[in-house]
């Protein structure tokens, strides 16, 4: 390829290559020379030459951009490039596991429109993070950089288009029927983002039949300056314009996208946020019955430490295994390769399934639940109910600069009662009677300990997370 200027010596790629993906800030912590730089380093390091590398991105304006870039560096080092164009993530992880090749969307998820970044994947939704690559994909791009070009491989690669979007809609379809449920109405709030293109080939007739739904939708121009509010339904304020509409419409649930799709937030008929955990809980009995009488005696069911203790109480129940893991995509992912798990929850509504390439899709989780309310009469706000038996206090962020200290005051007012703690991820305190358990865990790029916590009783909750905080915030 053409060589390139050399970048300043600021542009230090410690400052966007995060644990699991690259995420910075347009023009300034991610360009289009990093992104060259680190095409051509995925390739070197993934051994990747005379192989297909997928490329995608979302709807921010710089995402073509930096596409066509990390192309340039990742044929001129001997791979081969697909271009899938406008895709949401979990498309990028059909595509890498039903094509065999790895791949790389554009995306910042959540973030401001100021942001793009880079989400990477090997052959069969493999996660690459830091443990497993990132590192040193970001270590041999930043020797680009600092050298001012690419040097060429003997044979350069060749560019084409592939469109995965009717096949990833197939695929999901095939996954979970709801051709026989009784009609229902759902508001979709894409927040300008991905889920503005897959929704309508999924659930709507786009591309496939119609299915027995009607879809209200909200936000469907896909619009990376996010002029609606911004694409993180995590944040309450965010889900106000769904929850209105839901109401207003006599919905029978609404959903929640984020930006890049992988994340599905659900409201019931009352407007009324349903839990991630509540949902874990749902998609996780679905997912045993089916893999039991598909004749496996203990699905197992990956679930992280924050998630509600109902999730493994009701896996038992069924005849699932429960397992516990880490806070973190990478983890999830891993265990459920390791423990050949059916499926995967996390409280910040990730959903992992087997039959998914162990990867997480936001869409396929909102159609168990389009499923499940379907196939019986009761609201959801009914169904829901069974799947929420504890209260939660939900991310409570305290900025402190000496986490460790502050843990270890906590640990020091605990220190008398009858309590478990330990330190899978972060510390967890746990009443040896189950009545209520908390966990404190330090942000890795912020100077914050984040409190999660949950109790049989509001009151015990509150009190409980009271307690914690006078002596975290001390």
């Amino acid at each position: 390829m053409n060589q390139q200027r050399p970048v300043p010596e600021t542009s230090d790629l410690s400052e966007s290559f995060k644990a699991y993906d690259v995420r910075g800030i347009v023009g300034e912590t991610i360009t289009e020379q990093t992104v060259r730089a680190t095409g051509a380093a995925f390739v070197d390091v993934l051994d990747l030459a005379g192989q297909t590398v997928l490329v995608g991105g979302d709807m921010r304006p710089s995402s073509p951009a930096f596409a066509k870039a990390f192309a340039e560096g990742a044929t001129a080092r001997g791979a081969d490039v697909q271009l899938l164009d406008l895709i949401s993530t979990d498309e990028l992880y059909f595509a890498c596991g039903t094509l065999g090749a790895a791949g790389v969307t554009f995306t910042a998820s959540h973030n401001p429109a100021s942001y793009n970044g880079i989400k990477f994947s090997r052959a069969g939704a493999v996660p690459v993070s830091s443990e497993s690559g990132l590192n040193e994909i970001r270590d041999a791009a930043q020797r680009y950089l600092a050298e001012g070009h690419v040097e060429p491989a003997e044979r350069r690669g060749a560019v084409g288009v592939t469109d995965v979007l009717a096949d990833y809609a197939a695929y999901l379809r095939s996954l979970v029927d709801l051709r026989q449920i009784r009609p229902l109405t759902v508001v979709v709030d894409a927040g300008n983002g991905m889920a503005g293109m897959t929704t309508p080939a999924v659930l709507g007739d786009a591309i496939l039949p119609a299915l027995p739904l009607t879809v209200v939708p909200l936000y469907f121009e896909l619009d990376g300056s996010f002029p609606n509010h911004p694409a993180n339904p995590l944040e309450p304020e965010n889900l106000a314009d769904l929850q209105a509409a839901v109401v207003e419409h006599g919905a029978d649930l609404g959903l929640a996208f984020d930006g890049d799709a992988d994340r599905c937030f659900v409201i019931d008929e009352k407007g009324a946020p349903v839990s991630p955990s509540a949902i874990t809980g749902l998609v996780a009995k679905r997912e045993i019955a089916r893999a039991r009488a598909a004749g496996e005696e203990r699905p197992a069911v990956i679930h992280n430490l924050i998630t509600s203790r109902a999730v493994p109480e009701l896996v038992e129940r069924e005849g699932g295994r429960p397992i516990r893991t880490r806070v973190g995509h990478s983890f999830i992912k891993a265990v459920m390769a390791a423990e050949g798990a059916v499926f995967g929850g996390e409280h910040s509504a990730h959903y992992y399934f087997r039959d998914f390439f162990n990867a997480d899709t936001g869409m396929l989780a909102a159609m168990h639940v389009l499923a499940a309310l379907g196939e019986q009469d009761r609201p959801l706000s009914e169904l829901g109910a069974a799947y929420e038996p504890y209260v939660s206090s939900g991310e409570v962020n305290s900025r402190i600069e000496d986490k460790a200290g502050a843990v270890d005051r906590v640990r020091a007012e605990f220190a008398g009662d009858d309590v478990v703690i330990d330190e899978l991820d972060g510390t967890t305190f746990s009443a040896a009677d189950g009545s209520w358990w908390f966990n404190l865990r330090p942000s890795n790029t912020e100077p914050f300990l984040r409190y999660n916590g949950e109790a049989a009783t509001r009151e015990l909750m509150e009190r409980t997370r009271d307690r914690v905080l006078t002596f975290v915030r001390a």
